[in-house]
């Protein structure tokens, strides 16, 4: 027999007697005691059959108070201020309200009719559902909305101060706190150190001091000291003299320092000077004043200096190859920018401005796939964002559809430097693979490069560390 024929069957005390497949009238009652939700059951004329303990912990009513009475009567003297099985019973179909009960429960009233042979409702069952948390959790979800488009607004205007500059794009927390120090930074003239792995955008930053300085309106100059060769850098910095050497210009050459009178001068790879430059430029930084080369007059010069590298410069006093002068002189102000996978957020919004950028660049209308976005996303980026614009271009450029897939990608077939030098079976501990790994690639980068000089600067330490290194594995035979 079915559920609803027994409880056709039920009276106020209990039901005789049910087969609902080996459920017996005590086990049918303790299921609907036992129910979370309130079970409330009239017959067909609004009498109260059954009440269960939920019910009553829920809505506060006893069911003392209600069995055996009916529904209109217990309407009309307030027990209930609106009646779902009433509305079953005048309808004759399914019903569900809203209500609050004198305990501050806020619950959702279901009522279903249950019918005879003859078409007639027999019973109506209802079932009542505390949705007091829902509404908690609701209300904690609204104030959570409104705070997060608070933060949101401030960090737009944050974004809007300090970004009015189309070559920066920047959504993440962290950036846009560099950012707003970078802002307050720019409006004096004390000397920047920027720091940050390669292609994370020091020259942005730099380019972003200076174009929100008092010298915006003047000559910013960026100076590469790594690719300048050793013999010229002087003279590129500080211009000569006539006859100062032989293929010196007849005339004379005005140096880059002189040319950035007013402005602002940019030393990239400030790590890369030679030590003889670092003595000069320090004497410039002092005294504001260069020096050409074969001239014994100096100039008055007014620049600003910014600097820049990726290598540990406090390391490098330490091992002599960088003057501990010089260090403190450029240290006023250090800028560290996080790589980008420190800064996922920025990820999506630069690969939508490199995508735009190309699309009006080459007249295309290509998109990449969710998929897609999502691989860039969880990416690593060890080229950081230099990396991420040249995937950009090249996936592009190359892709013979409009829309690029994830399988488009290069980035399934990069294996980190770790993952293709350490083997799984033979490593016993952290100590033994860091150095396999440290000579794999010290081995590696000297066969590509052949000097000294180019395979540590590949490998981002100095030379001094990198022969000391070297001399070190070779001694046990690792190399």
């Amino acid at each position: 027999m079915k559920i609803r024929d027994a409880m056709m069957k039920s009276n106020l005390n209990c039901i005789n007697e049910c087969d609902i497949g080996k459920l017996n009238c005590t086990e049918l009652n303790e299921i609907i005691e036992s129910s979370f939700d309130g079970i409330y059951v009239t017959d067909g004329k609004a009498n109260t059959l059954k009440i269960n303990k939920s019910y009553e912990n829920i809505t506060g009513l006893q069911r003392k108070d209600m069995i055996n009475r009916n529904m209109y009567e217990l309407e009309k003297e307030g027990y209930i201020s609106k009646s779902s099985t009433l509305m079953v019973l005048k309808n004759k179909k399914s019903n569900t309200i809203e209500q609050e009960f004198s305990t501050g429960k806020k619950v959702l009233v279901s009522s279903n009719p249950i019918f005879d042979d003859k078409g007639n409702i027999s019973m109506v069952v209802t079932n009542v559902r505390d949705i007091t948390k829902l509404y908690e959790l609701e209300e904690q979800l609204a104030k959570n909305m409104k705070l997060t488009e608070k933060y949101y607004s401030e960090i737009e205007v944050m974004r809007i101060q300090y970004l009015n500059l189309s070559d920066i794009i920047a959504k993440d927390k962290t950036m846009i706190d560099l950012l707003e120090v970078a802002k307050r930074v720019a409006s004096v003239d004390t000397t920047v150190l920027i720091l940050g792995e390669t292609g994370v955008g020091k020259e942005e930053i730099a380019k972003f001091l200076h174009k929100n300085s008092l010298r915006r309106d003047k000559n910013f100059i960026k100076i590469n000291c790594g690719a300048i060769p050793q013999n010229l850098i002087e003279s590129e910095l500080f211009g000569y003299v006539k006859g100062a050497f032989t293929g010196a210009n007849k005339e004379g050459k005005m140096g880059l320092f002189e040319v950035a009178d007013g402005g602002t001068v940019f030393l990239d790879e400030i790590g890369e000077l030679p030590l003889d430059i670092q003595v000069k430029l320090l004497n410039v930084l002092q005294e504001g004043k260069v020096e050409r080369v074969g001239s014994v007059k100096s100039i008055k010069i007014d620049v600003r200096v910014l600097a820049a590298t990726n290598r540990n410069l406090e390391d490098m006093t330490k091992e002599k190859t960088f003057r501990s002068d010089l260090y403190y002189r450029l240290n006023v102000v250090p800028l560290t920018i996080p790589p980008l996978r420190e800064r996922r957020e920025d990820i999506v919004p630069l690969v939508q401005y490199f995508l735009s950028e190309l699309n009006n660049k080459y007249n295309f209308e290509k998109t990449f796939t969710i998929e897609a976005v999502n691989t860039l996303y969880n990416y690593d980026w060890p080229g950081n964002v230099r990396e991420l614009k040249n995937i950009v271009e090249r996936v592009i450029v190359m892709s013979s559809s409009d829309k690029i897939f994830g399988s488009d990608l290069p980035m399934k077939n990069h294996l980190n430097c770790i993952g293709k030098n350490i083997g799984s079976g033979d490593i016993c501990n952290l100590k033994e693979a860091v150095g396999k790994v440290e000579a794999k690639l010290i081995s590696q980068a000297f066969e590509n490069t052949g000097n000294v000089r180019d395979a540590a600067k590949l490998l981002g330490i100095d030379a001094s560390t990198f022969v000391r290194k070297r001399k070190r594995y070779l001694e046990k035979d690792m190399l």
